[in-house]
């Protein structure tokens, strides 16, 4: 389960603002800062949790559930 600390290291490995993470995750800046207000998993729906997974992995972040909970960035594709 995504949790507010998950969001906010996946934004800190890409240098994101809070307002970057709403354009690319198609969510409006009050609902990322209301997400990630309190600890622990985000609240809202099981859509807004996908959209922002889906917007950290077209950044390459991947994050991990099976043994704790994770974040990595991922190495650019080699060409």
């Amino acid at each position: 389960m995504l949790t507010s600390e998950m969001v906010r290291a996946a934004r800190a490995l890409l240098r994101w603002e809070q307002a970057d993470l709403a354009e690319k995750a198609g969510i409006s800046l009050p609902t990322i800062k209301r997400l990630e207000k309190e600890p622990g998993p985000i609240p809202g729906t099981r859509a807004t949790a996908q959209a922002i997974e889906t917007a950290f992995a077209k950044a390459r972040i991947e994050f991990s559930y099976d043994r704790g909970e994770g974040v990595t960035r991922l190495k650019k594709e080699p060409r």
